[in-house]
């Protein structure tokens, strides 16, 4: 997801949302419902990108490294200058506070995530992540195991799915499936699991070698893929879909088969529900808070005090002889600064990199232009008390649609960590990757809230009809540049122009998932954290 804030924009209020304009009958009219948009500033970024002339700055600050971009990567960067013994140093945020798309709100008065909502338990590979786990006091050794808070793991029931009028366990298709879904089920499991046993798919990506198989895969779209390895059966299509579309925003129809298989093979591999092989000590479950991953950045930003800049425009970079200048622009007064540094941080999605750096090398306008983005929508609902529900599994902490139309991916509860267990207001946080649908990203950011408030309540009524009823307030998010889309020929690309997981060019230090290929947290924080130790 991009780059943005908490800061409110656009708050508005409508009332009168009636059951019969939603199209799902009825003749009462429920209880006004408010909201708007917030999360993201789309006007100020919009705003930058038409200028025609650069102001010219008013004032000169100095400092000795300069990070542009307070998202995850640009956070991680500071964390290692600070380990490193260097407090010199300041970061530049657009938007009004740090954490890119792993920022929370509040709803109700109860935090809920803006965009990221979880983190798979890192493997072994990832050992930049685990330190800081371990330092956050989620991770520590007991009796010479590694052992995780479970406080901080999600509680059961985990994830759910509505399948054929009825909820079910888990997200894979399996109440009243045919023999032949089973089998190619499996077919899957075992395909995967060859794949994983030849080839290291790892997390970070770059940390494993790119073999010939690995590059075949990365060569085609999954859906081609699946077609080649007869992979036919509608339902684990959808599965598959649905993965994809969860962590890199689009369809098999556009995501490299390197990365389908990836989101298994670099983690726990692809199981049925009873099936699944235990994992390796310290390797399983995934971390999840009522605000999200927001619950790791704040505690990222909040060691930094006054050397985050919040509310700051970066609008150009320029390498110059003994070091960088960045003019940014402060839209709280209006006044363009220029900071002077010795090195700088590029920690800025690659699209926005190429329009700020001066001269910027070739491989920043090639890596940019190759670049594609999904767009996405995150819509927090305050609901005043519990839904009803249909039979079957029980509310979960993941609760999934089959067969969704328009890219959605569900909801979850912001609640289902409470230890309370009293039923009560909750917020629920409904996502959407509408990626694959035409001018998705101009429909997203030009259609009023009410039409985003009609959609998602037309979705989430189908496993709720009396949600609208309960419903007390929506707050949706936008974003235009949500995620780095792996398409095919992204991941052979990437790794011919990266050393490891760093990407330099003279002065500048260049950090961001974009340049992994595809957007997570671990890649992210590596790439961050490794561009704080190189300069």
């Amino acid at each position: 997801m991009g780059q943005g804030s908490g800061a409110l924009m656009q708050r508005r209020t409508f009332l009168g949302l009636s059951g019969a304009a939603l199209g799902l009958g009825g003749c009462e009219q429920p209880a006004p419902v408010e909201g708007g948009f917030t999360g993201i500033n789309v006007q100020r970024g919009h705003a930058l990108r038409e200028l025609r002339q650069i102001p010219e700055p008013q004032t000169t600050r100095r400092t000795q490294i300069l990070i542009a971009g307070g998202g995850v990567a640009g956070l991680a960067a500071a964390r290692a200058l600070r380990q490193r013994g260097i407090e010199d140093f300041a970061l530049l945020e657009m938007e009004d506070g740090a954490g890119g798309n792993a920022r929370a709100g509040k709803l109700g008065g109860m935090a809920c995530p803006l965009g990221a909502h979880y983190l798979p338990v890192p493997g072994a590979d990832a050992h930049e992540v685990q330190a800081l786990l371990e330092e956050l006091g989620l991770r520590q050794r007991v009796a010479g195991r590694w052992r995780y808070d479970e406080r901080h793991l999600v509680h059961s029931p985990q994830e759910r799915l509505f399948f054929q009028g009825s909820w079910q366990d888990g997200l894979l298709p399996m109440e009243g499936i045919s023999q032949a879904t089973l089998a190619q089920y499996r077919r899957f499991a075992h395909r995967v699991d060859a794949l994983a046993r030849t080839n290291r798919f790892m997390i970070p990506a770059t940390r494993g070698a790119f073999t010939a198989e690995q590059a075949a895969l990365d060569a085609v779209t999954a859906d081609t893929w699946l077609g080649r390895e007869g992979f036919d059966d509608p339902h684990l299509r959808w599965y598959l879909d649905y993965s994809c579309r969860d962590d890199y925003g689009a369809s098999l129809a556009r995501v490299s088969a390197w990365a389908c298989i990836h989101y298994f093979a670099s983690r726990h591999g692809f199981h049925m529900p009873g099936e699944a092989e235990e994992a390796r000590d310290g390797e399983s479950g995934t971390l999840t808070w009522p605000e999200g991953n927001a619950w790791l950045t704040q505690r990222l930003a909040a060691p930094l005090g006054d050397r985050v800049r919040t509310g700051h425009s970066v609008l150009r970079i320029t390498q110059e002889r003994e070091g960088v200048s960045v003019d940014a622009l402060n839209h709280a007064d209006g006044r363009v600064t220029r900071w002077q540094a010795a090195q700088c941080i590029v920690a800025l999605p690659v699209f926005i990199a190429a329009r700020l750096v001066q001269n910027p090398p070739a491989v920043l306008t090639e890596t940019a232009r190759r670049m594609a983005y999904a767009p996405w929508l995150v819509a927090n609902l305050h609901i005043s008390t519990p839904l009803q529900d249909h039979e079957g599994a029980a509310p979960s902490w993941d609760n999934v649609v089959y067969g969704e139309t328009g890219g959605g991916l569900g909801y979850v509860d912001a609640r289902h960590q409470s230890l309370n267990p009293t039923p009560g207001p909750t917020v629920l946080t409904y996502y959407r990757a509408p990626g694959d649908t035409p001018d998705a990203r101009k429909h997203l950011l030009n259609e009023p809230w009410t039409h985003w408030r009609d959609s998602v309540l037309s979705s989430m009524s189908v496993p709720h009809p009396d949600l609208p009823e309960r419903l007390t307030r929506m707050d949706i998010t936008r974003y235009g540049h949500a995620m780095a889309i792996p398409l095919p020929g992204t991941q052979q690309y990437l790794r011919g122009i990266t050393s490891g997981t760093e990407v330099r060019s003279g002065r500048l230090h260049f950090a961001h998932a974009d340049w992994s290929g595809y957007s997570i947290f671990e890649e992210a924080f590596t790439r961050g954290h490794l561009a704080g130790l190189a300069v």
